[in-house]
């Protein structure tokens, strides 16, 4: 007597061709996939099957002879994430495969019901395997990409800029959380680095508040930045936080703190030998102001 998988070998294109049939009545997103797309996957995951070898059973699908099936639903889940499909369309791309399977068991065991139950049974485990494992590698994919814009937008959202020769600023908008302060830390320091900058203003003018955990991130960062050789000024100090700091007990001594960008700006200015003065317009146009006035 054949089993089920030796007759999905010998009968691989006719199995492919109705699976293909449901699958297309199933499938029904041509905006995100095409009927050529759908035939090749659907080729591939069966050929995944097909190649299993001699040694494999349905029922043992931790063996590592469907490694490589593994792998092609794998791709397809992490693929069909990026695509825009659902869960369930990833879900319902393998389950598809069972009616396929059912009929090509009727076939061969329609005259002995003990037989063909059990054999449909194993089919219906074995695609069941098959769509669960293919759910969970589509949930990682997703879970992936999901991770990789977090971490895109916490690059975007830390931008070092070059305020003046050897003076940096890092405007900070929104919440502090470790894996934040960490990306802030490696964006400061890498641009002092850099820009052998002397001065680092961190602005926290957009940080909507600020507790006991958060100032523990701004003084590890400010520490680091220390430690490569530039001085800290701490900007945006609105009077809720300062109320907030003081009633938290949170010691920020070592630390200078201006409550206007500017006036950090100001401050590093002075601290770097430079100074800005206001420069009068009509003297700079060579016209005094008497002369303006006509006297």
């Amino acid at each position: 007597m054949k089993d089920l998988l030796s007759l999905i070998q010998k009968n691989h294109e006719s199995i492919l061709q109705d699976w293909l049939r449901d699958l297309k009545a199933r499938i029904t997103r041509s905006d995100l996939i095409n009927d050529r797309e759908l035939t090749a996957q659907a080729s591939e995951v069966l050929s995944a099957i097909r190649g299993a070898g001699g040694n494999s059973s349905l029922e043992n699908f931790d063996a590592a002879e469907w490694q490589p099936l593994k792998d092609v639903l794998g791709n397809l889940s992490a693929s069909w994430a990026t695509q825009g499909f659902t869960p369930s369309d990833t879900a319902r791309f393998v389950l598809s495969l069972k009616i396929a399977l059912f009929d090509v068991a009727r076939k061969q065991w329609g005259n002995n019901s003990e037989e063909l139950f059990a054999e449909v049974f194993r089919a219906n485990e074995f695609v069941d395997k098959l769509a669960l494992f293919t759910t969970d590698s589509y949930i990682y994919g997703r879970d992936q990409i999901i991770n990789r814009q977090q971490e895109e937008m916490l690059e975007l959202s830390t931008p070092v800029v070059t305020l003046w020769d050897g003076i940096i600023a890092l405007p900070l908008i929104g919440t502090l959380d470790s894996a934040r302060t960490q990306v802030v830390m490696e964006s400061l320091l890498q641009a002092i680095v850099q820009t052998n900058s002397r001065f680092a203003i961190i602005d926290i003018t957009g940080v909507p508040t600020v507790d006991t955990l958060v100032a523990q991130h701004l003084l590890k960062t400010i520490t680091a930045a220390r430690l490569m050789g530039a001085e800290c000024i701490l900007s945006g100090i609105r009077p809720q936080i300062a109320q907030t700091i003081v009633h938290l007990g949170i010691n920020l001594e070592d630390v200078i703190t201006k409550a206007k960008l500017s006036d950090a700006l100001w401050l590093a200015l002075e601290r770097s030998g430079r100074k800005v003065v206001r420069v009068n317009t009509a003297k700079s146009n060579g016209t005094s102001a008497a002369e303006q006035r006509g006297e």
